[in-house]
């Protein structure tokens, strides 16, 4: 009796891990895809411009936090029409995984499809970048040349702030260009302040620094 008791317990101990171990999906996946969704977004936006690589890191994750949260209330009840035998944690494991994947799946397809306005949104980049280098590089003082240390925030679809480093890190060289205009229009900022201070030093729309 003691050895059909030991064989089931064996059994189901077994069974019990073998469920566990092919639910064990959600959180590598996360891990994973949280990777691929930063890549993805920081190379190939859904919208926009270019973001930085912490910004995109900061939006994959919070993305994925969301479908984690909420795909496993809704797909657990369906993997389980499918699958009575499920158990209700393996099934939200997978629901998890799976949301994920889709998430992954609508970032990739939404950049291509975003692919030429980012062109675009590059060229304007790049003009903005070389006008304010011409710029500066006539009009910085002495104390901020040659030119070093330089850092852009893009504060809007058309505005730019470029900022040099001198000799004091609490006061930059700055200039605003702003691209709505048939020619860019060029500024000094009177604020010295980096774009770190003024922009704060994770916000996605440093694309310098």
């Amino acid at each position: 009796m003691s050895g059909t008791v030991e064989r089931e317990g064996f059994a189901a101990w077994r069974t019990r891990l073998r469920w566990r171990l092919s639910g064990a999906w959600q959180w590598p996946t996360f891990a994973a895809l949280v990777v691929v969704d930063t890549v993805v977004l920081a190379r190939l936006p859904f919208s926009g411009g270019r973001s930085s690589l912490l910004g995109s890191l900061l939006a994959a994750g919070l993305l994925n936090v969301l479908v984690v949260a909420v795909a496993p209330r809704v797909g657990t009840w369906a993997l389980r029409v499918r699958r009575p035998d499920l158990p209700r944690e393996i099934a939200a494991d997978r629901a998890g995984a799976i949301g994920m994947a889709g998430l992954s799946v609508l970032l990739i397809a939404g950049g291509v499809a975003h692919r030429g306005a980012l062109r675009d949104s590059d060229q304007v980049s790049a003009t903005a970048l070389r006008e304010a280098r011409v710029f500066a590089a006539h009009r910085a003082p002495a104390r901020y040349l040659p030119l070093h240390g330089e850092d852009t925030w893009r504060s809007g679809a058309d505005l730019f702030r470029t900022c040099w480093a001198g000799p004091d890190p609490r006061k930059d060289f700055c200039v605003f260009v702003r691209m709505d205009e048939g020619l860019p229009v060029k500024r000094v900022d009177p604020d010295q302040r980096p774009n770190a201070t003024v922009a704060g030093p994770d916000n996605p729309g440093r694309i310098g620094g």
